[in-house]
């Protein structure tokens, strides 16, 4: 008997032996690794923030030994989701500000800055958020009202897309506006010879020249404020289009004080201060911060008409907008970057910019590879330019709800025919084989299960259109998983590390309250993430 006893432990401690130790195991998923085959799983393990292996709970529990097993009784669970064009920063800037996202008026936007300064009593009163298109009266608002309610604090509230201020008389003056300042790119709007307040794109910086800088603390606050909204939805990824040097080093220096776990893809904004300072330097890369690209408008947006086009806007006479970037600059950046390790990456919205942009971009990447340089929203295409994203080297960057926000009244800017070739998410992936998926928060909600809805429904929440806005141009649920996952991954350099549930890869994922490949679509925007999981470490 004592043999056998002796006998039995042997071969436990044998069996033990030949089993990988890891730091947990997660069993009983329904695991969608998005890897090549897009297989499913239904355990994985984990050590030292990586995925150690992948597969059925019993091939899992045969390998691995450990003393900590997640057993999540079925749950759906997906890789980290990545949101391929966001504004991180500015997403946590915006919850120092008045939020004016979804009024329904301009009365309304008054009401709240009245509230917000009668508890802050700022010196210089900020929002972001409204959108005219919303409103009953759809036509930009103008700065009596304001003039009369803040005659002595300077006030300055941004449009929803980041590309239009409307600001007051105390603004005006403190920037030194007149009816006579020059500017190029984007437009002082004046009506009967007067200022209205409503700066659209590059006048706008005259305004941000006066604006008081935010302090330190502010600026953590922000950065950890949008932390907390971004993890609570199940992004462990960020790709921020367009920030400047202090600021990403103050994402580093988080980051590396552990305060910070968001990993940041981080685009630096088009100046000369930091293209100076970055590109000579070259890439800079750790596990949470990858700085390798350089975000550059193109033109404005399509709701205040500063996007450019090749004909006239058809609710608009005459009007085609404008190039925020001027062709001779374009053409120099670009010659700049490709000649450096940086990608670059140029916002286009309306079918001349992302021509212009597309024929630069194949201009100066012929003979090169894997440059992954991005069209980000490539929103309105002409059919004669789809053909551009072809080239290996070109990769277009979308966003969804765009689509849905926009819908109610794109038409009448572009017209019965312009319009087939905007938000045209299934034809660029034809083209191109993949699209990187993106919010472009805070100009649209947070939420990427918004982004997936947007993708598959082409919807509002409440079910508008009836079978869905322009549905040949809707993408399926795997379409959709891969643009947030391994495709966004991709167009960050980043496949090789993140993106899918694969061995080696960061053990960053997210767990489900809902199947989101196999529940009804209505109910997609409603899933709930349990647990956010970077490094293999909740959230």
């Amino acid at each position: 008997m004592k043999k056998l006893i002796i006998l039995s432990l042997v071969i436990i401690l044998w069996n033990c032996s030949n089993k990988q130790q890891a730091d947990f195991i997660v069993t009983n998923a329904n695991i969608y690794t998005v890897n090549e085959a897009f297989a499913k799983a239904e355990a994985f393990a984990v050590k030292d923030g990586k995925i150690l292996g992948v597969g059925t709970n019993e091939g899992i529990e045969n390998t691995y030994e450990t003393f900590r097993v997640e057993d999540v009784e079925g749950k759906t669970i997906l890789p980290g989701l990545i949101d391929a064009h966001c504004h991180f920063y500015g997403l946590g800037q915006n919850q120092q500000v008045v939020d004016l996202v979804g009024t329904k008026s301009f009365d309304e936007i008054l009401e709240r800055l009245q509230v917000f300064q009668k508890e802050r009593n700022t010196n210089f009163l900020r929002g972001r958020g409204w959108d005219q298109n919303d409103w009953e009266v759809k036509k930009f608002p103008t700065k009596e009202k304001l003039d009369k309610l803040f005659p002595d604090v300077p006030v300055a509230i941004e449009r929803v897309d980041g590309h239009a201020y409307l600001v007051n008389q105390k603004a005006l003056d403190l920037a030194g506006i007149t009816t006579n300042t020059k500017f190029e790119g984007g437009d002082i709007v004046k009506q009967d010879g007067k200022l209205t307040g409503v700066l659209v794109d590059n006048p706008m910086a005259l305004v941000d020249a006066v604006i008081p800088e935010s302090n330190k603390a502010t600026k953590i606050q922000a950065l950890l404020d949008a932390q907390k909204l971004c993890f609570d939805l199940g992004l462990t990824t960020v790709s921020d289009a367009g920030l400047d040097k202090e600021i990403i080093q103050l994402i580093d220096s988080l980051q590396q004080s552990g305060d910070l776990k968001m990993r940041v893809y981080a685009m630096i904004s088009n100046k000369k201060e930091n293209l100076d300072y970055y590109l000579p330097k070259g890439k800079i890369k750790t596990d949470r911060l990858n700085v390798r690209s350089v975000k550059v408008y193109g033109d404005g947006a399509l709701g205040s008409r500063g996007a450019t086009l090749k004909e006239a806007y058809s609710d608009k006479k005459g009007h085609f907008g404008a190039m925020v970037t001027s062709p001779e600059n374009l053409e120099t950046l670009a010659e700049r970057i490709v000649n450096s390790d940086y990608q670059m990456n140029t916002h286009a919205i309306g079918d001349s910019a992302n021509s212009h942009i597309l024929k630069t971009y194949d201009k100066h990447l012929k003979g090169k590879s894997n440059r992954r340089w991005r069209i980000e929203h490539a929103q309105v295409i002409d059919r004669a330019d789809f053909k551009y994203f072809k080239n290996e080297n070109i990769i277009p960057s979308v966003q969804p709800t765009h689509a849905t926000s926009d819908m109610y009244w794109a038409d009448e800017r572009l017209g019965e025919e312009r319009i087939k070739g905007a938000y045209a998410f299934k034809d660029l992936l034809n083209v191109s084989g993949q699209v990187a998926l993106g919010t472009d928060f805070p100009v649209e909600r947070v939420s990427p299960f918004l982004t997936f809805y947007a993708a598959v429904a082409r919807q509002d929440l409440e079910n508008y259109p009836e079978g869905g806005f322009q549905m040949e141009n809707a993408l399926t649920r795997e379409e959709t998983l891969k643009g947030m996952t391994i495709w966004a991954a991709y167009s960050n350099f980043e496949d090789h590390e993140k993106g899918s549930i694969e061995v080696g890869k960061f053990a960053d994922f997210i767990i489900l309250d809902k199947d989101i490949m196999a529940i009804p679509v209505s109910e997609i925007p409603n899933i709930k993430v349990l647990k956010t999981f970077v490094d293999g470490v909740a959230q």
